[in-house]
């Protein structure tokens, strides 16, 4: 699944063959978007700050625009058990939805750091944690109370993921790092150097042996999580990289970025450097922002 700047959500089989027609959003450039836990629904947030809820298989929008950024919706993630949404925007707050309603359930949250990059809840959905543009990373309680704030990074962090176990936080950031940390203290475990310029993404292969990261530098880097080095050689597009995923099943990346393309890579074949492992890549007129397996 795809978002664009141009207003479309698409849906592709991995050989790069469209399925059903794109949802139109309104016409609004897509920030951000994440699909709910059951794959039956998508969120995506927009420019104008809204926040939209599409029905994935009917295609079609549920209720009304959900209303209450005053800037773009940088960032959204679903809880565990789909029972909140949160955003992040540029207007530097946070915000938590009932999706059955298009309500907020809390006050907003404002955060110190200007703009908010990234929201993820923890995978027991007992917290979550926050990422902006100042360099913080700021862990939060499922209530909202700030838990933890960690300033190591030098610049912005766009990028935010958890172990599955709750245990560790993973992120990328504007000054060309990603690091681990130790969720209970904020202790920092591991930086990552490589990348020639800003990290904007990362995901965690399923069995958490690799991270993979996006970046400015226009590659996409695979890193050993034993030994906390990057192996294979970089994924190359033409232009800087915005977004990266991983298939469930871990054997593909999927990367997306300024170039209008967006490339399904084999996992297996990149780490042994077999011709790169471009499985499918797909061209369109205007850039892509976002890309998630489904």
């Amino acid at each position: 699944m795809s978002a664009s700047d141009d207003g479309s959500i698409c849906q592709w089989k991995r050989d790069g063959e469209p399925v059903g027609k794109p949802l139109d959003n309104d016409g609004e450039g897509i920030a951000s978007m994440e699909v709910s836990p059951d794959e039956s629904m998508v969120v995506c947030g927009s420019a104008d700050g809204r926040l939209r809820l599409w029905n994935i298989k009917e295609g079609s929008m549920i209720g009304d625009p959900w209303e209450g950024h005053d800037g773009t919706v940088r960032s959204l993630d679903w809880s565990p058990k789909a029972l909140e949404i949160a955003s992040g925007s540029e207007d530097g707050t946070i915000r938590r939805w009932n999706p059955d309603t298009g309500r907020q359930i809390a006050p907003p949250i404002k955060i110190s750091h200007g703009w908010v990059f990234t929201v993820k809840y923890s995978p027991q959905g007992d917290k979550f944690i926050s990422g902006g543009g100042d360099g913080a990373i700021c862990v939060w309680s499922r209530d909202g109370k700030l838990l933890i704030e960690i300033k190591e990074h030098d610049f912005g962090v766009t990028s935010l993921c958890w172990s599955k176990d709750g245990a560790h936080i993973f992120s990328g950031s504007f000054d060309d790092t990603i690091r681990k940390w130790r969720a209970i203290d904020g202790k920092e475990l591991v930086v990552l150097r490589g990348h020639a310029t800003s990290v904007r993404s990362l995901c965690l292969t399923p069995n958490e042996r690799h991270i993979v990261s996006a970046s400015d530098d226009f590659s996409v880097r695979i890193w050993d999580l034993k030994i906390n080095q990057a192996v294979g050689d970089p994924l190359l597009h033409d232009d800087q990289i915005f977004a990266v995923a991983m298939s469930p099943d871990g054997k593909y990346i999927i990367s997306a970025g300024l170039d209008n393309k967006i490339y399904v890579w084999s996992l297996e074949a990149a780490l042994e450097r077999h011709q790169v492992g471009v499985q499918c890549t797909l061209l369109f007129s205007y850039p892509f922002l976002i890309v998630l397996f489904v």
